[in-house]
């Protein structure tokens, strides 16, 4: 993992990839009273494997649109009480995936929550947020990588197909 640049400046939403999750672009807010960061999720099933315990969920990426949805797996880290903004207290599950950001990886634990209701699909939490530094009042510093320009527009494309 790249952790040796000097800190990067991000805006407070920001385009980011989470490829283990075959999530190439998905829009993110900085939520810095946030400890962990958190993802949309829905559908979400526990599956046991020997020892070892998966999650199966599934997300729609875009803000706005409930027509696109990504199938998801990933190894069960943890369940925590979250409370959120508005001081409701919910059981969540964690997972550890990669996040790319300014061409950053980072191995960040994400908590999942049906966030259907929210603008954001996705809140990158203070513990993800090492080597950057937040402009709070700009957005998208970190533009879109040429991969996710193109899932962008594959989607688009075939949200207009009848």
């Amino acid at each position: 993992m790249d952790t040796e640049r000097p800190p990067q400046i991000i805006g407070f939403r920001e385009w980011v990839a989470l490829p283990d999750l075959d999530l190439p672009a998905i829009k993110a807010k900085v939520d810095t009273g946030a400890r962990t960061s958190s993802l949309h999720a829905y559908d979400i099933e526990i599956i046991n494997k020997g020892k070892k315990s998966f999650v199966h969920f599934k997300v729609h990426p875009l803000q706005h649109d409930f027509s696109v949805v990504i199938k998801c797996r990933a190894l069960l880290v943890d369940q925590r009480e979250v409370t959120d903004s508005g001081g409701h207290k919910e059981t969540r599950y964690v997972i550890q995936t990669t996040m790319i950001l300014c061409g950053l990886k980072k191995q960040i634990e994400l908590t999942l929550t049906n966030r259907d209701e929210m603008k954001f699909r996705m809140l990158i939490g203070r513990a993800a947020l090492k080597h950057f530094h937040i402009d709070p009042s700009s957005s998208y510093l970190a533009g879109k990588t040429i991969k996710q320009k193109r899932f962008l527009r594959e989607l688009r494309e075939k949200m207009r197909m009848p």
